[in-house]
């Protein structure tokens, strides 16, 4: 059973940048794209990037500019490296396959913006 792990968020200004991780307990990037997902408070999870298995990258029109996924395959890793946050940005991010969820969720990882 693979195992997703994420880390790297907090408490940030608005306007900051925060770059998250998720670590993945088998190598499993090159079979599948890789998405980070978001739920706010009250809300439903939502998809915020994905990157397929060739490194197309796509964007909720929210965060593009802004937001930027990327892969290290030799770390099973993937990261989110997001910059002039805003209040809106605040949720618990989580990371899975894209654009099908094929791994149970990890407990992801609090991102808060507020001043």
């Amino acid at each position: 059973q693979v195992e997703l792990v994420e880390s790297g968020g907090g408490l940030v200004q608005p306007g900051g940048s925060l770059r998250l991780s998720c670590a993945a307990s088998e190598s499993i990037f090159r079979l599948n794209g890789m998405g980070w997902y978001r739920q706010a408070p009250g809300q439903q999870r939502e998809w915020v990037a994905g990157t397929t298995s060739g490194g197309i990258t796509n964007y909720i029109d929210d965060v593009k500019g802004r937001f930027t996924i990327s892969i290290d395959n030799a770390k099973n890793t993937v990261y989110l490296e997001m910059n002039n946050m805003k209040p809106d940005d605040t949720a618990v991010y989580y990371c899975n396959s894209f654009p099908r969820q094929r791994y149970y969720w990890g407990l992801g990882t609090q991102v808060t913006v507020s001043s």
